[in-house]
């Protein structure tokens, strides 16, 4: 009999693949030895770190912003949630109160054995007591009717209420899942990053993350540099509300990236121009994919401090224009929140907020 195999799954797919193929291919480049069996030493060379590291950042970003949008819908899916259970509950509290006055008014017939009205009549010692005291009762059916008909209707909206507050936490449960899988994303590309970095000399990671030329950690002279770059910025801006996002972005230089993060003290990219313009009260959306849309479309030559500028087809990065052909932006987890050239990275595209 014929044996039956089952073909032999790859260890490696997608970006794990392609790591696994540029180490092994500088291993074999470094494979020395006289007996013909080679040593390797898999390392990567600075520069294809570097790129290596940029495309796992960049992968992360947009990871980020696909965990930042899920968040921004199982935040506002949470308050939804806990807002038509309170109505849920008040709703319910209207209902038993309601319904503990039936209960009283159907005791109340119990105990007086509910005698036919003409019998009544012909037993009271005062008739005329008893007409009065008849009419009253009358009068207190049809609010008893009514007080039944207003506990049907609870009931009804309760149930509503319920059955939104079902499909509400549905949703919610999906929004959750949707965090925790982009969360997982981001974590394994940033912790391949810094396994990669790790295999470089601390000069070799300055120069592959541009460590030391943070606006942060600035000499005096850039120090007075930085400061006629926001005086102008500020200055040039089309309005008070442009100009305070951008006085913003300069008092977060050397801020720490942190993705998901919307400060005071750590950002990422989406969340710092938010938080800038929240300081000039104006709330933008969470992502970069609405920010984008979140004001008037201007193009690369018309930009003007203030201005949201993009970054890469997928518009998985942002930063906030300062004017001179720079932005202030939340780089990635190796920089910290950095004045930068806007020609950096790939231009995609830019917004005025109106």
């Amino acid at each position: 009999m014929a044996a039956h195999r089952r073909p032999r799954q790859h260890p490696f797919r997608g970006h794990t693949a392609r790591t696994a193929a540029i180490l092994a291919m500088a291993g074999a480049a470094t494979a020395t030895g006289f007996d013909g069996t080679g040593q390797a030493e898999p390392r990567l060379t600075a520069t294809q770190v570097r790129t290596e590291v940029a495309t796992l950042y960049r992968e992360a970003e947009t990871a980020t912003q696909k965990y930042d949008g899920a968040k921004e819908q199982a935040d506002a899916g949470e308050r939804r949630l806990n807002s038509l259970r309170d109505e849920a509950a008040r709703r319910t509290r209207k209902l038993n109160s309601a319904r503990d006055a039936l209960g009283t008014f159907a005791a109340a017939q119990y105990r007086s054995g509910d005698i036919a009205p003409a019998w009544q009549l012909a037993l009271s010692s005062d008739p005329n007591r008893y007409l009065d005291d008849a009419a009253l009762a009358e009068r207190a059916g049809a609010r008893q009717a009514a007080a039944v008909s207003q506990v049907r209707q609870q009931l009804q909206e309760i149930e509503r209420l319920r059955g939104a507050a079902r499909v509400e936490l549905k949703s919610l449960k999906s929004h959750q899942d949707e965090l925790r899988r982009q969360k997982a994303s981001v974590t394994g590309k940033l912790a391949e990053a810094r396994k990669l970095l790790a295999e470089l000399s601390p000069a070799q990671r300055d120069r592959v993350t541009g460590g030391g030329t943070t606006a942060g950690h600035a000499s005096r002279s850039a120090d007075d540099t930085r400061g006629a770059l926001a005086r102008a910025g500020t200055a040039a801006a089309p309005d008070s509300r442009a100009a305070a996002a951008v006085a913003y972005a300069f008092t977060k230089l050397g801020s720490p990236y942190v993705w998901g993060a919307t400060g005071p003290h750590a950002f990422d990219c989406s969340g710092l121009v938010q938080a800038a313009y929240r300081s000039a009260g104006v709330s933008l959306p969470r992502t970069t994919y609405a920010q984008i849309d979140a004001g008037r479309r201007v193009s690369r030559s018309e930009l003007r401090p203030g201005d949201l500028v993009f970054f890469y087809s997928g518009i998985s990065h942002v930063g906030l224009y300062i004017g001179d052909g720079r932005m202030i932006h939340a780089p990635n987890p190796s920089a910290p929140v950095r004045v930068a050239p806007i020609d950096q990275m790939p231009f995609a595209g830019a917004t005025r907020v109106v």
